[in-house]
């Protein structure tokens, strides 16, 4: 049975002025890529059913992760699927190639992932020839979004070549939507402020523990009309189980940043509302803000953060948050 997180908060919103739109909650296929362990081919395939059983239904990839194992499985899933019941993201910027005999595995966190290494690649040929490949191993005919994926190192080559091969392809209809997607807000908003941006993806600075992208990017999208896709919601982790050795941006938290995760989860369950739950609504309290993705590896893991996505939260909580000093009195909070 579909559940009702498509319909909220507010439910599926525009991405700019592009014609696609999202449901609130959407999957991260990362974790099916073998994201820090193994999951089986089996459980990864029913992951991804679990989100179309939930309402889970916008989907963002990457050739990045598990060397196009992401990509792979989800195809294997999609294949059959009324195209218009799901809407699909995925990323250029690494090229992927064959391995060399003898050429060092790319694992960048990913286990037992296929023989293939990743390539920086921003020119025009580099991102069609890396969309046609993305396209067959997902096995549709087009995207609706896609992102310039992590290009920090690669400034130069988005403004010479990355972005308007990108906009030369949604002019063609094979992308309805193009945007960034990287954890770099400032970069983020200086894209936005440059080129006709229709969303961006932007992971762990807006956030129960993060308000970075508050202050650079959020302003600007507002002001240009951009949508903003979050990810990285719960940190890395940190603010799904603030435990001794949680991660925060892929490494172990700091001590101060694990004990203010603690002192969140003691006020979020005084109003007997899990973390998860005020970590998964917080970013919706920004206009600019269309979605939310989420990392899972199994169905069970779908099912709890479409179930949290939907918990009763009272206005109460939030303003609690600000008066003990957890979230800033100047950040806009959640209806």
């Amino acid at each position: 049975m579909v559940s009702d997180v498509g319909r909220a908060p507010g439910g599926p919103r525009e991405l700019g002025r592009s014609g696609v739109r999202v449901p609130p909650l959407g999957l991260g296929c990362a974790p099916l890529a073998n994201l820090y362990e193994a999951v089986p081919e089996e459980r990864a395939l029913d992951t991804v059913r679990a989100a179309f059983d939930t309402g889970l239904t916008y989907m963002d990839t990457a050739p990045h992760y598990g060397v196009g194992l992401s990509e792979e499985r989800l195809g294997r899933v999609l294949a059959g699927r009324d195209r218009a019941a799901y809407t699909l993201s995925t990323k250029v910027g690494r090229r992927l190639r064959p391995r060399a005999p003898g050429e060092p595995v790319q694992a960048d966190g990913f286990a037992d992932t296929p023989d293939r290494v990743r390539e920086w690649d921003f020119t025009r040929d580099g991102i069609r020839a890396t969309l046609e490949s993305s396209l067959e191993r997902l096995g549709v005919d087009a995207l609706d979004i896609v992102y310039l994926h992590d290009p920090e190192e690669h400034i130069r080559e988005i403004y010479e070549t990355g972005f308007a091969a990108l906009a030369e392809l949604k002019r063609e209809k094979l992308v309805k939507a193009i945007g960034f997607g990287m954890n770099h807000s400032d970069l983020l908003a200086r894209f936005v402020a440059d080129f006709d941006v229709d969303v961006v993806l932007c992971a762990g600075r807006w956030t129960l523990l993060e308000r970075t992208a508050y202050d650079d990017l959020l302003p600007v999208c507002e002001r240009r009309g951009t949508s903003v896709v979050v990810g990285g919601v719960y940190n890395s982790g940190l603010l799904a189980d603030p435990a001794p050795g949680a991660r925060y941006d892929y490494r172990q938290a700091p001590p101060e940043l694990l004990a203010r995760a603690r002192r969140l989860a003691e006020v979020c369950a005084e109003f007997r509302v899990p973390l998860r739950a005020a970590a998964l609504r917080f970013p919706f309290g920004h206009p600019a803000v269309a979605a939310a993705v989420v990392g899972c590896a199994s169905p069970a893991e779908v099912r709890d953060n479409a179930e949290l996505f939907t918990h009763d939260i009272p206005q109460e909580l939030w303003q609690a948050l600000v008066r003990r000093g957890l979230l800033d009195d100047d950040i806009p909070l959640p209806v």
